[in-house]
């Protein structure tokens, strides 16, 4: 545990997360297309493997996390194919901020004394605009094809 936090700060940051996750993630499967839908059955996929994984590490971010390494890299793998396929751009910047993610185990491996509070902060962080950015491309695709619709229906 690091120096200064608490438990309930702790609690509290999951359950924001698993709020959002499970808000963003519940719209993109019931109002996105293939590709909202995928993303999101990545997310929820990722993070439940990540808690079933890191509770067996337990490493505490003190040396690079090898379970979150694979899994954030199967993301990124995931993220990529997701923005090639897709016509739209948000799945760029989906792939971006995963690439940041994944790009700070390359940084505790090359500096091993890195700030456990660091890595995680810069494995964690950038979680939470991804899912915003997965809500807003399911609500624009969904805003769309509402749109298109009403346009396609007879006067």
């Amino acid at each position: 545990m690091w120096s200064g936090q608490t438990i309930m700060f702790i609690l509290v940051h999951k359950y924001i997360f698993w709020a959002l996750l499970l808000f963003t993630c519940g719209y993109a499967l019931w109002r996105g297309r293939k590709y909202e839908q995928l993303s999101a059955l990545t997310c929820i996929a990722a993070t439940v493997v990540s808690v079933l994984f890191h509770s067996i590490e337990r490493g505490g971010y003190q040396a690079l996390e090898g379970s979150d390494l694979v899994i954030d890299t199967l993301v990124l793998l995931a993220f990529v194919a997701i923005a090639l396929r897709s016509d739209r751009f948000w799945p760029l910047w989906a792939a971006g901020l995963q690439l940041t993610i994944s790009m700070s185990h390359l940084f505790k491996a090359i500096q091993p004394d890195l700030l456990p509070m660091a890595y995680a902060a810069a494995e964690r962080f950038w979680s939470y605009p991804t899912l915003v950015i997965i809500f807003v491309g399911a609500w624009r695709q969904h805003r769309r094809s509402t749109i298109q619709t009403h346009e396609a229906a007879p006067a």
